[in-house]
């Protein structure tokens, strides 16, 4: 029997080899670096963390449900406690014997019904005949670069590229963006910057990390309130906790809580109030020695960082065989593409505080689907039919999140998670 594909060892393609594994289910990992953890293993060639990176979630909101991590453990977890976490996990589970590590996929390509994977491993190219391919390759790689106008004649990075705070020794630093990498970016430059500083052209949301001596995350819940209300609620009790942006000289943001991911970091604001970091409004242009902005402000710098996000790329596929619609691909359930029956997406989903065990959930509704394709298949059909009519369909909750490339797969927790456990429930094995 043809295995299935897996491409990617990160935390969402860890957890669905383990639940195809324990179906019963012929399956073959493919992963780029030489050990598991994406995104978390520093070293990896894929890797776009950075030195002081830690987790903006609580360790026991983000771990997995059954396997939770060591108590010594911080609250929030530096990058390299999660990589040694998710080593925990691959031998746990006796995950490490079905990868191929140093696999680089280079296309996946429909095969009669089925798929042909091509990677490269040691200078040799290698296929795999497939039964159906999965791509769990991460979210977080290929860098968003916008395009200004004017030149700058310094040195000018993507945040993608940042590794150690060393980089700002005593230069005049411009950060372009205030999402949660840009601010712990910036808090890293004030203690090593001549001056830090940001560009920040709409309204944040900002949380700090501990209330009340416990993570922010953990808080409140114990009462279900309807969705628009949490938004009030929520809304308020933030700028009850830290001020309106706008008393630290950041925009308010024009939207409501949720409908843009927060940023949550206990010392943004603190340098801000501080004068470390000075905010700059909206760039009008770069200049060969600094930048102008839309007031008609300008400054010299030494060096230029953009911390403009990501955007989804998958270059071993053809997009439209993921669907693709503006951003992303238009998936049900942000997993199941609507004309292929075994072709799959796990881990692009985004919701405020979905976690590892979010994805295990996506992986466990997979395997589930897979087995009910081999041992049910008048069941299956009923399911990929709904596919098919439903691919549209976004489970935000009745909220509006903001038209903006990072919120393109993102979802409401509460909700979708409630839809993975309905669609379990409804398969027959």
């Amino acid at each position: 029997m043809k295995p299935y594909v897996v491409i990617g060892a990160g935390p969402a393609g860890l957890c669905t080899v383990r639940r195809l594994q324990e179906q019963g289910i012929e399956v073959i990992g493919l992963e780029a670096h030489s050990d598991v953890g994406g995104l978390w293993d520093i070293d990896s060639p894929t890797s776009t963390m950075y030195d002081s990176a830690h987790l903006i979630s609580s360790k026991r909101m983000t771990e997995f449900s059954d396997f939770p991590m060591r108590d010594e453990v911080a609250a929030y977890p530096r990058h390299d406690d999660m990589k040694a976490y998710f080593q925990d996990y691959a031998r746990h589970f006796g995950l490490y014997d079905r990868y191929r590590f140093e696999a680089w996929v280079e296309a996946v390509e429909p095969d009669g019904g089925d798929w042909r994977v091509r990677y490269r491993q040691a200078g040799a190219t290698h296929e795999i005949a497939a039964a159906g391919v999965i791509i769990a390759a991460g979210t977080l790689h290929e860098p968003q670069r916008p395009q200004f106008q004017g030149e700058f004649k310094g040195e000018q990075l993507h945040s993608s590229d940042y590794r150690s705070a060393d980089i700002f020794a005593n230069k005049r630093v411009l950060i372009i963006g205030c999402g949660n990498s840009g601010c712990d970016i910036a808090v890293d430059a004030v203690h090593r910057a001549k001056s830090v500083d940001m560009v920040v052209r709409r309204g944040y949301y900002f949380l700090p990390k501990f209330v009340a001596g416990k993570p922010t995350d953990t808080l409140g819940g114990k009462i279900k309130l309807p969705n628009k209300l949490k938004q009030i609620v929520d809304g308020w009790l933030v700028r009850l906790i830290s001020g309106k942006p706008s008393q630290f000289g950041l925009p308010d943001p024009d939207y409501k809580m949720y409908e843009s991911h927060p940023v949550v970091n206990s010392m943004f604001l603190h340098h801000i109030g501080h004068g470390d970091i000075k905010v700059r409004p909206a760039l009008e242009r770069l200049l060969e020695k600094g930048a102008e902005f839309k007031d008609g402000s300008s400054a010299e710098y030494d060096l230029i960082l953009e911390a403009t996000g990501y955007k989804l790329h998958y270059p071993f596929i053809a997009q439209e065989h993921l669907n693709w619609q503006g951003y992303a691909p238009q998936l049900y359930l942000n997993i199941f593409t609507p004309q292929y029956d075994n072709l799959f997406m796990m881990g692009m989903v985004e919701a405020a505080g979905l976690g590892w065990q979010g994805r295990d959930d996506q992986a466990q509704l997979l395997a589930k689907v897979i087995k009910t394709q081999q041992t049910e298949p008048q069941a299956a059909q009923v399911f990929f039919e709904k596919v098919r009519s439903h691919a549209a369909d976004r489970i935000d909750g009745g909220l509006n999140y903001l038209a903006l490339e990072r919120m393109s797969f993102y979802v409401h927790k509460g909700d979708y998670l409630k839809a993975l456990r309905t669609e379990m429930d409804a398969l027959p094995v």
